[in-house]
């Protein structure tokens, strides 16, 4: 077996690890041997290609070797000084931020690849282009989605007169760069190929920027999901331009699937898919009303105690709160005691509660709270009028009734867990400010609503304390 043809044969077998690990992250419970999976077909893609690169470097092996080290010292230790710092809570920051590496990526390899075969054929020459177009939008769309993320930038989406337009003629722009990308090619102009090349990578960036920031904060994490799709494509144009077969299929592996996440999101959020991807095409402002909206009661970890030993049926539903305080720890324990004394208790989880998809899941299964009692919002809002009591832990829009009664809310039309229909519901806040989509939530003005204050770790800790 020659090299070419082993490392072709490893990468079939990365490929089929990959699709593996796709599976494996589908179910809670067979998640982290999708990651395992993962992890060993990127590891074997890794060694293929190094392996591959040494065979056929024009120089002496050990001058390409020792720069292939020298490149993977480097990213590994920036990964791991970057994962050694962050917070559970910073994960979509970092996620978004990681997709803009992708695409930034994408654009390199699109100029070195056009630098290094100036007259290659035509294919090649609009993979180049669409690489270069695709990364560029990736790059600046999770740069824009992180800082949002990270509260750097407000989450409120930026609506310039005539956004659509502006999108529109940044589009028709980019087609008009191929058609004088391609024509000057093959005049043999190559430096006003390269203008051109150079030109819609600016018009990229700008347009990336454009669509991420003229989407609201409240649909953050349907735009992280499709980010991460755009950074698939982008991977798989890379993969083009190279002749890398294995890029090519990672890359459309998660292109596709992150496509096909977005659209079950936006299902799940009432949103338009296409909305969203052109950056909130066909919306229209609704009024926002973030000043108070009636009196609120507040209660104490002791009567909250006392409303939960009377109980016989308890249903959590966590947010972003309670992942920036830490509270998931506490949260599992006052679980497993009320399940100890008999009390039904199970997690309500929203599709899109925390800043990414499936951020409360991960949270409540590193505190060990058991599968069978996390709940997707369909599953739970049935069983919510029979509920003695419902503890809301960090989470407002989620929970907002405005989403179904005030047509010129921002999230109108968004299904919401319908945590009020309760006998009795607590929602642990620190303040009684706005969530991240800045509305008001008129379910702590409900007369079957207490407001617990402080840190959630804290007073659920003082819960466990009275139980």
């Amino acid at each position: 077996m020659t090299a070419l043809s082993a490392v072709q044969a490893t990468y079939v077998v990365a490929a089929v690890l990959f699709i593996a690990s796709l599976a494996g992250l589908s179910r809670q419970e067979s998640a982290r041997r999708g990651n395992v999976l993962g992890i060993i077909g990127m590891a074997l893609a890794l060694v293929a290609t190094v392996a591959l690169a040494l065979v056929q470097s024009q120089r002496p092996w050990q001058v390409t070797a020792a720069l292939i080290l020298g490149v993977l010292v480097v990213g590994a230790t920036i990964g791991t000084w970057r994962v050694r710092r962050v917070e559970m809570t910073q994960m979509p920051e970092l996620i978004a931020l990681l997709h803009s590496f992708v695409g930034l990526a994408a654009v390199l390899v699109g100029f070195g690849s056009y630098l290094s075969a100036p007259r290659s054929g035509t294919v090649h020459l609009v993979e180049v282009f669409l690489g270069v177009l695709i990364g560029a939008v990736t790059f600046t769309g999770s740069v824009v989605a992180n800082l949002k993320l990270s509260a750097r930038m407000r989450s409120a989406p930026l609506r310039l007169p005539g956004r659509n337009l502006i999108n529109l003629g940044l589009v028709v722009a980019s087609a008009a760069l191929l058609a004088w990308f391609l024509t000057a090619t093959a005049a043999g102009s190559e430096a006003t190929a390269l203008t051109a090349l150079v030109l819609v990578a600016v018009v990229a960036l700008v347009l990336g920027w454009h669509l991420v920031a003229s989407i609201g904060g409240g649909d953050m994490p349907v735009v992280v999901s499709m980010l991460n799709s755009y950074s698939g494509w982008a991977a798989a144009a890379a993969g083009f331009m190279l002749g890398n077969d294995l890029l090519i299929i990672t890359g459309a592996l998660v292109g596709s699937s992150g496509a096909i996440l977005s659209y079950i999101m936006c299902r799940a959020m009432n949103r338009s898919f296409v909305s969203v991807i052109l950056g909130g095409y066909g919306t229209t402002p609704g009024a926002v009303d973030a000043g108070p909206a009636g009196e609120h009661r507040e209660t104490f970890a002791a009567e909250v105690a006392a409303q939960l030993t009377a109980a016989s049926s308890v249903v959590i539903v966590p947010g972003y709160g309670m992942a920036v305080a830490k509270a998931q720890y506490p949260v599992a324990d006052l679980t497993e005691k009320l399940r100890s004394r008999g009390v039904q208790v199970r997690f309500g989880v929203h599709p899109v509660a925390g800043r990414l998809p499936g951020h409360m899941n991960v949270l409540l299964a590193e505190a060990k709270v058991p599968y069978d009692v996390v709940l997707g919002m369909d599953e739970i809002n049935a069983d919510l009028p029979d509920t003695d009591v419902v503890l809301v832990i960090g989470a407002n829009d989620t929970v907002n009734p405005a989403a179904q009664d005030d047509p010129a809310s921002p999230i109108a039309g968004m299904p919401v867990l319908e945590v009020w229909k309760a006998r009795e519901v607590v929602v642990f806040k620190r303040s009684m400010a706005t969530g991240y989509a800045g509305v008001q939530n008129p379910l702590f003005f409900r007369e079957n609503t207490a407001m617990v204050f402080g840190d959630a770790k804290e007073q659920v800790d003082r819960i466990i304390t009275s139980l």
